[in-house]
């Protein structure tokens, strides 16, 4: 199993003995390490390096979807060779189910998925199952239930040439791996029938399978481009995968459906013992109903919540994630957590807020107790289901720290007569990356006092975009954010605002708009801090900068004002009225290494020079636009046809919910109200 890196780039700077050591120390099987690197170090450059040397399947968690995003595109361009994927949460939008008593308000569960994403997740699980050499980069959606890899791993459909076999066989084994019949409208998941040959669009691939059956036997099987048609390569043999994550095998539902009514018949006992009829009536009603759906169709909206009973787990036992994928094969892994000092406590988080809402719900008759067991890992279970890791940060937390040097003070003894370079038995496990390539040193600072604040902030951005560089600012609020966007809008200059509303894929797209000059000023909350890589930005501003919190920590502090260090005349302006004790800090540490930097390039003749970097190709190629389908015209287009196509309507119905969206935003609520019918009459 060979990880093909491909870069123009050599390591340099404190790339080379970080590589080194990162590598030593886990071919001696050290489980905990600390890759301590700036902005701008090439963090992402030494983990490509470190997975090439130790040919392991890896795992990168971050914290956020944008910066899945990056980490994602640089991978992909590092290993083209080899299976990079992307597994973040599938939902565009997402509304948990949820009950509130107070109010006797239900809340059913509404989701908009993303397509796209729901292909890279499934592209991803099968890629683990196929394949060795697969880096997955992830957030914290790996700690989340998706189901036992064992049975996702035996729901397929194994094909060959010359292999005998009915085309009604081969149709209702798609139907259980929950692929649905469409001879109309193609796409993902779906498939149709042209005589004796079948059309399969997998729910993890962009291209298609036909399959060519002559008196029950398969005579050709080819890849397809599903738009023109056109053969791409003739298959031999291949595997199709089920459409979904969640699969249930018929003949475990005769058991399955027994234990189900057996806990049925005891929460709703106990609900009428309380006292609570109609709660015991609600969850009777309600589990009847999806135990008849699996059984007729296989799947019903929320099986999840039945997960520990398809899945062989006992009640308390943690579900399957992402994570079990990666030892499946019984391989050794690499787990790499970037950005650890956010993306632990993030990890660390996730099962109580879950728990809380689901024992709402089952308390008033609305989920079995099983729905507690379809949940996010414990962070506990998590760290025990792990290999090796590597924490990466500029910013890493006492606890990282820790586990890093108890991995250094107590080795294992099969790694005691082989240790990376150390006194008295010790490995460096807490690794420095201080020095850029480029030799670029961290950012100038500076204080400005609040009064007056933004019409000094404008002067800056412009003294910025005469020299053709950008600027970041960060704000405490999104209101102020929001604000500062349309009040700089006003004054005509070229800003956009990053926030949490806007969809995964239309993050990356903002920032590389950015990069390309479309914008000149980019404001956002959180997302501006941890890991963007934006060459162009000279200037980061920090408004309210005293205002003590989490936001303006030391750790924020310096993750924020990294932002600018990949360019040479970079600088940060932090508006405050007093220096807290976490912007002294801040500066301490950020004069600390602009001096470690500083001496290093005296030492060696290096001048500063700004990171030049090419715009990535997309994360997902975007829709082509229709020009007679735009806003204001998008309705009288509708109306003028007299009869709309499956595929057409399907284009309609999401331009329609997207415009009833924009609508609501800027309040104009007449439009969205026209949209929101227009909707219900194609629905």
């Amino acid at each position: 199993m060979d990880f093909d890196l491909q870069s123009n780039f050599k390591p340099t700077g404190d790339q080379p003995q970080a590589i080194k050591q990162l590598t030593e120390n886990l071919n001696n099987k050290v489980k905990n390490q600390v890759l301590l690197g700036v902005t701008g170090s090439g963090k992402t450059f030494t983990m490509a390096n470190v997975i090439r040397n130790v040919k392991r399947p890896t795992l990168v968690i971050s914290h956020n979807k944008t910066l899945a995003a990056q980490l994602y595109q640089e991978f992909r361009d590092f290993f083209p060779k080899n299976a990079v994927s992307y597994f973040v949460s599938y939902y565009d939008y997402y509304q948990p189910e949820a009950y509130v008593p107070t109010t006797d308000t239900y809340i059913e569960k509404e989701a908009e998925i993303n397509e796209e994403i729901d292909k890279l997740r499934l592209s991803t699980t099968t890629n683990l199952l196929t394949r060795d050499d697969v880096i997955v980069v992830a957030s914290v959606s790996a700690i989340y239930n998706i189901g036992s890899p064992v049975k996702y791993g035996k729901f397929v459909l194994e094909l060959a040439e010359g292999v005998t076999i009915a085309q009604r066989d081969i149709l209702a084994r798609l139907t259980d791996l929950q692929y649905e019949r469409n001879d109309y409208d193609f796409h993902r998941g779906t498939f149709r029938v042209r005589g004796e040959s079948i059309d399969l669009l997998p729910a993890y691939m962009d291209h298609g399978i036909r399959i060519d059956i002559t008196n029950n036997k398969i005579t050709g099987m080819y890849e397809f481009d599903p738009l023109t048609g056109n053969v791409i390569k003739v298959l031999h043999k291949t595997v199709i995968y089920p459409a979904k994550h969640y699969m249930t095998d018929p003949a475990t539902y005769e058991e399955a459906f027994t234990k189900i009514r057996a806990d049925l018949d005891i929460q709703s006992a106990k609900l009428k013992q309380e006292g609570k009829l109609l709660e015991a009536q609600r969850i009777t009603q309600r589990t009847t109903f999806d135990l008849e759906m699996i059984k007729e169709v296989g799947y019903v909206n929320g099986i999840e919540n039945y997960s520990i009973y398809f899945d062989g787990r006992k009640p308390g036992e943690p579900p399957y994630s992402l994570v079990d994928y990666f030892p499946f094969k019984g391989k050794d892994w690499l787990l790499i957590i970037d950005e650890s000092h956010i993306t632990l406590p993030q990890i660390r988080g996730m099962y109580n807020g879950d728990r809380s809402r689901k024992q709402t719900l089952i308390d008033y008759g609305f989920r079995l107790p099983s729905a507690l067991d379809n949940r996010p890992l414990k962070f506990d279970e998590f760290m025990r289901k792990t290999d090796q890791i590597v924490y990466v940060s500029a910013t890493p937390d006492e606890y990282e720290i820790s586990l890093a040097r108890t991995s250094s003070l107590e080795p294992s003894p099969k790694r005691r007569g082989n240790l990376a370079s150390g006194e008295k038995g010790e490995v460096n496990a807490v690794v420095e990356q201080l020095i850029r390539p480029t030799g670029l040193i961290d950012p100038i600072i500076t204080v400005k006092p609040s009064a007056g604040q933004i019409q000094d902030l404008m002067q800056e951005i412009e003294k910025r975009v005469k020299k053709k560089e950008r600027v970041l600012v960060t704000t405490l609020t999104k209101r102020m954010s929001e604000e500062l966007t349309s009040y700089l809008e006003e004054r005509n200059m070229k800003v956009a605002y990053l926030h949490s509303d806007i969809i995964t894929l239309d993050r990356q797209d903002i920032l590389d708009r950015l990069r390309g000059g479309e914008y000149d000023v980019l404001v956002g909350i959180n997302l501006l801090r941890e890991g963007l890589d934006l060459p162009e930005v000279s200037l980061v501003v920090i408004l309210d900068a005293d205002k003590e919190g989490f936001l303006r920590s030391r750790t924020s502090l310096i993750q924020t004002m990294g932002r600018a260090a990949r360019h040479v005349d970079s600088e940060v302006i932090m508006y405050a009225d007093v220096v807290t004790g976490s912007m002294q800090a801040a500066i301490d540490e950020v004069e600390r290494r602009r001096t470690v930097q500083t001496e290093y390039n005296k030492k060696h003749g290096i001048t500063p020079q700004s990171i030049e970097k090419a715009i990535r190709a997309r994360l997902v190629e975007e829709e082509k636009k229709d020009d007679t389908v735009e806003r204001a015209d998008l309705l009288a287009y509708m109306n003028k046809k007299d009869v709309l196509l499956p595929d057409e309507k399907k284009m309609f119905l999401k331009k329609l919910r997207a415009e009833m969206k924009a609508a609501a935003e800027r309040l104009d609520f007449e439009a969205a109200i026209k949209y929101r019918n227009q909707i219900k009459t194609l629905s």
